[in-house]
């Protein structure tokens, strides 16, 4: 487990061009579903452990912002992974700028509508504006290094051991999936009226953080 460890710090690793799209793959399903599981944790304290909410607009347990962050921090930091402190530094500050600019453009083009508000979350020190917070960035941060340091070098080696076409099948047919739920919900369903995740797991009981 060493060697290979030491294999993924000290040796720059090429794939081709349909691996890295399946490994791309698996790290947007692995991320955005973490990223769910945080929210879901997080926001249960923050409501005075009390209720446990249902975080995002999908069906299935996933966020798209955290999987799109970390497709972000691996192509910033990837050359990076030997330096931890620079790999923390980096992904704290893209992070924090990907989630405010998010924010503001979701706030300007959903006419106010905020997916968070960090003006009424606890730890919220150093708030911008409801969109972003220090508590928000250095948590991101020390996620960034559980990704560079532990799910990157798992799928690397889940790519470099399985056999290709299984490997993108897997891959590519669970990220597929997560992506048909989130296009579903923020396109079809509301083109087409048809129920969303909100509306179902509302009207079955689970309960919604909801935004002033």
């Amino acid at each position: 487990m060493k060697e290979k460890y030491k294999d993924y710090l000290n040796n720059d690793h090429s794939f081709d061009k349909k691996t890295m799209l399946g490994i791309f793959c698996l790290v947007i399903v692995i991320t955005g579903m973490f990223g769910w599981l945080y929210e879901f944790i997080f926001y249960y304290f923050n409501g005075g452990m009390k209720y446990f909410y249902y975080r995002g607009g999908n069906f299935l347990p996933w966020i798209n912002i955290y999987a799109i962050g970390s497709i972000m921090i691996y192509l910033l930091t990837y050359k990076y992974r030997k330096k931890p402190l620079k790999i923390f530094l980096i992904s704290a500050i893209s992070t924090g700028i990907l989630e405010y600019f998010s924010g503001l453009g979701m706030y300007i083009i959903g006419d106010g509508m905020r997916c968070w508000d960090y003006n009424s979350e606890i730890l919220n020190f150093g708030n911008i504006h409801g969109f972003v917070c220090l508590r928000s960035v250095l948590i991101f941060g020390i996620f960034a290094l559980l990704l560079m340091y532990m799910v990157i070098p798992l799928v690397f080696s889940l790519a470099k051991k399985m056999n290709k076409k299984i490997f993108l099948i897997i891959s590519i047919t669970l990220c597929s999936i997560i992506l048909f739920d989130e296009v579903y919900n923020l396109l079809i369903a509301r083109i087409f009226s048809l129920p969303r995740a909100y509306d179902v797991y509302s009207s079955i009981g689970f309960k919604y953080v909801s935004f002033k």
